[in-house]
C-alpha cells in the first residue's frame, strides 16, 4: 500500500475558521450567513477543502474538513461566500488492485461542484500513476496537478424567474428537435458576436421565435454538463463537440458561458418557456472523463473509486466497460445513486428544464446481474414526485451484454426508437420486402410499445441524429466520409441504409438533384405523420450538410454549425413545407393518437381505426403483405375511431396516407368510405408549393409519382369539416408569413 509519506502536493497553512457544519447537502450550498462542504468517501482517511483565489491559479489555503458522518467528511465555513473557488484533496491508500486510487497530490473536482472556472490542461500530473512506469497504473505519481485543474466556485442560486412556467406539453402533441448550444448560433450573424455559441446566445428571443415558428414544442440540447475535450484529440487538433464526457453532474459546460454566472443558463430557459418551448437535456451519466485504469484522476476517482465506479469483482484493479469509454458509473450503490437523482431534481428545481434524455440508458438500469426494469434507478424515477413528472426518454442499448432493450423500459419511459430509423430509410431507398416493417413502424410500433398502458408516445420516432447521417447527407452518400476526423475513415457505422441517387457527394444534375429534394420531404414527411414522438435534426429542415461525415463528435467547425446565411433556395422551400406538415400533424388529433392502432374492427362501433390499401382500393390481403417487390400501399386513418378508454366513437377527420418507394407512377384507387364525398389532398411530395388543396371522387385513379407520399383528408360533398378548413388555413398562413431568410 502507498498512502501520504509519498505525496508532495505543496502544503498550505489553514488561516479560515471552520465549524462542524452538516453532512448534507452534499456539495458546497450557501446558506446566507456561510458555507457548508460536504463529500461522500467510505474508503478515505482525510479529506482536506482546498481554496484557491479568484481566477482558480492560486491554491491559498487549505482545511481539514473536521467531521466525518454516515461516509459523508463535511465542514463549514462561516467567512465563505458565493464566488468561492475551491476543490479537495482525498488522502487514503493507492491500491489499485484493491479497487483504491487515493491520492492527495491530484486536485479534485466535486462531483456536486455547480460552476467549475477554468478549462482542463493535460499533463502528466493529472494521473495518479506515473505515465513512464513499467509497471504503469500500479506505480505512483506524487506531482501535483492543481495548475492543470478547473475548480469550482460556490454559487448563489438566486434568480427571478418572472412568469414564465414549465409549458408541460403532453407527450401527444410534443415534436422534439435535437440541436447543439453552439452550433445553433455559431454562424448566426443577428446575435451579437460575443454571444454566438453560448447559452446567452441562444437566450435571444428570436432563437426561440424561430423554434415556435417552427412548430418544435421541445428543444434536446446535446449535453451540456462540464465535459473534457480528450487528449488524443487535442493532439489532432480536434475538440470533443458532441460533449459526450461528462466531468461534472450538476455545473454547465464553462465552454457555453459567455458571463462568469450560471444564471445565464437560467436566463436561456426563461426565454424558451416565455414562448412555450420545453427545454430537454441530453445527460451522460453512464461514465465520466476519467476512463479506466489507465485514465486521469479528476474527481471521483480519486475520491471514493471503488464505490463510484462498476469494477471487475475479481480483479478490482479494472473498470467494468459497458459504455466503451473505459468506465462505468455505480448505480447500485445508494450514495452514487443519490448523486444522480440529485443532479436530475437539481436541474428540474434549479434549473427549470422539462426533461432528459439519457445517453447509453441500459446502463444506467443495470444491476451486478444485468439489466433489470425493476432497478434502483429506474425505481427512483418511477417514484420520486419531481421526476416522474418531466419527460424521460431512453437510448435503450449499450454494448454490454442484452445491451439492446428497445421496448423494454417501464411506463412512464419514451425510447429512441432506432427500428423506426433503419426501416423508413430502408423503404424511401427502395429496398424489397420493407412493407410490413414499415407499416409497424408509422402505426407506433406497437409490437414494442403495446403494453402496460404504455401510449404510441413512447416511440421517440427519428430517422437522423447528431450520431450518423443527417437528412441532407442520408440521400447524398453512399458511403461514409469521415476523414476529417483522424482516424483513416475506421470510425463511424458503415451500414446507414443510405443512398446517394447516382452521384456521391454534391452534383449539379438536376434530376438527381429533384430526386433528392423529394426524398428528404418523403422522410420528414414520414417522420411527422407516424404515430409516436417524432424528433428532428437541427438543421435537416433547410438541408444542412456535413459533407458526408456520419461521426462528426469532434469536428467543432462549419461541419457542425448551421450556416444561417447560406441557405438555398431548395433549402428554405423544405423548411416551408417542414413547417407545412407540422401544422398538418397539430389539425388531426388522429396523427398523434393517445391509443395504438391496431386494425380490429370494433362491432360496438361499426369502425375499424386503420385499414391498409393496395393500390386497387381494398384491404390489403395477406400474400400482398409477403410479395417481396410491394412498395406501395395506403393508410386509412378512420376518425371515428374509439380515441380513449371510453366507448365512444371519435369525431376526428379520416385520412388516407398513400406512400410509393417505387421508382415509378403506381395507379391508386381512392377508397370509398362513410360519411363523406370526397378526398381533399392536403399534402403531395411531388408537388410541395401548391397551396390550393384539389379533391377527387370516390373510385378515381390517382397516379401517385415514383417515391412519393399523399396525405387526403376526407371531405363532404357540400361543405369542409372544421378541422379541414383549419388545416387549409394554417397551410396558406405558413404560405403567406414564410421564415425570415430562415435565420433564427
Amino acid at each position: 500500500m502507498i498512502d501520504s509519506p509519498r505525496q508532495s502536493a505543496p502544503q498550505v497553512q489553514q488561516r479560515a475558521v471552520v465549524r462542524e457544519g452538516r453532512p448534507f447537502p452534499l456539495g458546497a450550498t450557501w446558506d446566507g450567513l456561510g458555507v457548508n462542504f460536504a463529500i461522500f468517501s467510505a474508503n478515505a482517511t482525510k479529506v482536506e477543502l482546498c481554496l484557491f483565489d479568484d481566477d482558480g491559479v492560486t491554491e491559498r489555503e487549505r482545511i481539514e474538513l473536521p467531521e466525518y458522518t454516515d461516509e459523508v467528511w463535511h465542514g463549514y465555513l462561516p467567512e465563505a461566500r458565493p464566488g468561492t473557488v475551491y476543490g479537495f484533496r482525498v488522502h487514503g491508500p493507492y491500491e489499485p488492485e484493491a479497487g483504491h486510487r487515493f491520492n492527495a497530490n491530484k486536485l479534485l473536482i466535486d462531483p456536486y461542484a455547480k460552476q467549475l472556472v477554468g478549462n482542463l490542461e493535460w499533463g502528466p500530473e493529472l494521473f495518479g500513476y506515473q505515465l513512464d512506469h513499467a509497471d504503469k497504473d500500479l506505480s505512483f505519481n506524487d506531482q501535483d496537478s492543481a495548475h492543470l485543474m478547473p475548480k469550482c466556485r460556490v454559487i448563489d442560486p438566486a434568480f427571478t424567474w418572472g412568469s414564465a412556467t414549465h409549458p408541460m406539453v403532453p407527450w401527444e402533441r410534443t415534436i422534439t428537435y435535437e440541436m447543439h448550444v453552439k452550433g445553433f448560433t455559431k454562424l448566426n450573424t443577428r446575435i451579437p458576436e460575443a454571444e454566438r455559441g453560448t447559452f446567452a446566445g441562444l437566450a435571444h428571443a428570436r432563437v426561440a421565435e424561430y423554434l415556435r415558428a417552427l412548430g418544435v414544442t421541445s428543444a434536446e440540447l446535446l449535453p451540456i454538463h462540464a465535459f473534457v475535450d480528450d487528449s488524443y484529440l487535442i493532439e489532432k487538433g480536434l475538440k470533443n463537440y458532441w460533449g459526450y464526457n461528462s466531468l461534472a453532474f450538476f455545473a454547465p459546460a464553462p465552454r457555453y458561458l459567455q458571463t462568469p454566472f450560471v444564471n445565464e443558463f437560467k436566463e436561456m430557459i426563461n426565454q424558451f418557456h416565455n414562448a412555450g418551448i420545453e427545454v430537454i437535456l441530453d445527460v451522460v451519466y453512464n461514465h465520466t472523463a476519467e476512463g479506466n485504469e489507465l485514465g486521469p484522476t479528476l474527481s471521483q476517482k480519486g475520491i471514493d473509486n471503488a464505490n463510484y465506479y462498476r469494477l471487475l469483482p475479481d480483479q478490482k484493479r479494472y473498470y467494468i466497460n459497458d459504455t466503451g469509454t473505459g468506465n462505468t458509473v455505480n448505480l447500485s450503490h445508494p450514495r452514487v445513486l443519490q448523486m444522480v437523482a440529485d443532479s436530475l431534481r437539481y436541474w428540474v428545481n434549479e434549473m427549470r428544464v422539462d426533461g432528459f434524455r439519457f445517453d447509453l440508458a441500459t446502463i444506467l438500469a443495470r444491476e451486478p446481474h444485468g439489466f433489470d426494469e425493476g432497478g434502483g434507478f429506474l425505481d427512483v424515477c418511477r417514484q420520486d414526485p419531481v421526476l416522474s413528472r418531466v419527460k424521460l426518454i431512453a437510448e435503450p442499448w449499450d454494448i454490454g451484454p442484452g445491451g439492446y432493450q428497445v421496448g423494454q423500459f417501464p411506463p412512464g419511459w419514451a425510447e429512441w426508437n432506432d427500428k423506426f430509423r433503419d426501416t423508413v430509410r430502408s423503404y424511401w431507398k427502395g429496398d424489397d420486402g420493407v412493407l410490413p416493417e414499415f407499416a409497424r413502424r408509422i402505426s407506433g410500433s406497437g409490437d414494442l410499445f403495446n403494453s402496460r398502458g404504455r401510449k404510441p408516445w413512447a416511440s421517440v420516432n427519428f430517422i437522423t441524429a447528431h450520431d450518423g447521417f443527417n437528412l441532407n447527407d442520408l440521400v447524398s452518400y453512399n458511403d461514409k466520409h469521415n476523414e476529417a476526423n483522424g482516424e483513416d475513415n475506421n470510425d463511424g457505422h458503415s451500414n446507414n441504409h443510405s443512398w446517394n441517387h447516382g452521384v456521391e457527394g454534391p452534383t449539379d444534375d438536376p434530376e438527381i438533384q429533384e430526386l433528392r429534394e423529394r426524398q428528404k420531404r418523403n422522410m420528414l414527411a414520414t417522420l411527422l405523420l407516424s404515430q409516436g414522438t417524432p424528433m428532428i435534426l437541427a438543421g435537416d429542415e433547410f438541408g444542412h450538410t456535413q459533407d458526408g461525415n456520419n461521426n462528426s463528435y469532434a469536428q467543432d467547425n462549419e461541419i457542425n454549425w448551421l450556416d444561417w446565411n447560406n441557405i438555398s433556395k431548395d433549402g428554405r422551400a423544405l423548411q416551408e413545407f417542414t413547417r407545412k406538415l407540422i401544422a398538418v400533424r397539430r389539425a388531426y388529433p388522429i396523427l398523434h393518437r393517445g391509443r395504438f392502432l391496431v386494425g380490429e374492427y370494433n362491432e360496438d362501433l361499426d369502425v375499424k381505426d386503420v385499414t391498409w390499401l393496395s393500390p386497387t382500393g381494398d384491404e390489403m390481403e395477406q400474400e400482398q403483405w409477403d410479395e417481396e417487390g410491394a412498395k406501395c400501399f395506403g393508410m386509412l386513418l378512420d376518425g371515428r375511431a374509439q380515441p380513449t378508454g371510453i366507448k365512444k366513437r371519435g369525431d376526428d377527420a379520416t385520412l388516407l396516407i398513400i406512400t410509393n418507394s417505387y421508382h415509378d407512377v403506381v395507379e391508386f384507387t381512392l377508397p370509398e368510405v362513410p360519411e363523406g364525398k370526397r378526398w381533399v389532398c392536403l399534402i403531395d411530395t411531388n408537388t410541395p408549393d401548391r397551396t390550393d388543396v384539389p379533391s377527387f371522387k370516390f373510385g378515381e385513379v390517382f397516379e401517385v409519382t415514383g417515391r412519393s407520399l399523399l396525405v387526403f383528408v376526407l371531405s363532404q360533398e357540400d361543405r369542409q369539416p372544421k378541422n379541414l378548413r383549419e388545416a387549409i388555413g394554417a397551410i396558406l398562413d405558413i404560405k403567406e408569413r414564410p421564415l425570415d431568410i430562415s435565420r433564427p
